[in-house]
């Protein structure tokens, strides 16, 4: 079992930047893949970003170039640099943790979820 605790969120203008970060406690956190998914009503989870347990990243398109992930394998911690946000990041984030970073990467599940954290970019 792995538990998932995010915080960060809240609200910013167009333009502007959020730190989202992810607790994760449990068995061997540090050897589970990591992403970030959002997801807004009505819709299904979408992948954000992606990390390794070596640290290889995976972004969607949107945050290419915009979006950072990070992870600190000794704090059992990852964390989601958001800059230029734009009104369609809006959101509930999601952290998750799946054993298997191929897994992740070609669309599967995660096996745990955080209980998300609130992004809402709007001027």
């Amino acid at each position: 079992q792995v538990h998932l605790v995010e915080s960060g969120g809240g609200s910013v203008q167009p333009g502007g930047s959020l730190r989202l970060s992810c607790a994760a406690s449990g068995d061997l956190p540090s050897k589970y893949a990591m992403a970030w998914f959002r997801q807004v009503p009505g819709n299904e989870r979408v992948k954000v970003a992606l990390i390794s347990s070596g640290g290889t990243t995976n972004y969607a398109e949107s945050v290419e170039g915009r979006f950072t992930i990070s992870r600190d394998n000794a704090k059992n911690t990852v964390s989601l640099q958001m800059n230029s946000l734009q009104p369609g990041d809006s959101g509930m984030y999601f952290c998750a943790a799946n054993p298997l970073f191929g897994d992740l990467l070609h669309g599967g599940q995660p096996a745990y979820w955080g209980q998300g954290t609130q992004v809402t970019v709007s001027s």
